[in-house]
């Protein structure tokens, strides 16, 4: 089992930026891709990057150019740099220990981590 805390979120203006931080404990060893989703009230969980044992990584077409994500496999530790940030940036942000689209049988969520950009 992997657990998986998030953290630094906070408060940005416009064009601003926040690293975001996931440390995974337990079975690490068994991690194979990482992603970043977030979530608005109401809506879904959405994947907006993410990046496999081999570096590969995917970014939504929309965070694509400002957001930039890394990994240190041996730690299980995730970043998420974002840059340019918008008011529609504002969400709660989670790591995840696994990268398919279809995010429904994920083992493990952290608590997230929350961003709020103002105009």
């Amino acid at each position: 089992q992997v657990q998986l805390v998030e953290s630094g979120g906070g408060l940005a203006r416009t064009g601003g930026s926040l690293r975001l931080t996931c440390v995974a404990s337990g079975d690490i060893d068994a991690i194979t891709a990482m992603a970043w989703f977030r979530q608005t009230p109401g809506k879904k969980r959405e994947m907006i990057t993410a990046i496999n044992n081999g570096g590969s990584k995917y970014y939504l077409a929309t965070v694509r150019g400002c957001f930039t994500i890394s990994r240190d496999n041996g730690r299980g530790t995730l970043w998420l740099q974002m840059t340019s940030l918008e008011p529609e940036d504002t969400a709660m942000y989670y790591c995840t220990e696994e990268a398919d689209f279809d995010s429904n049988g994920y083992d493990s969520w952290g608590q997230g981590t929350q961003d709020a950009v103002s105009s």
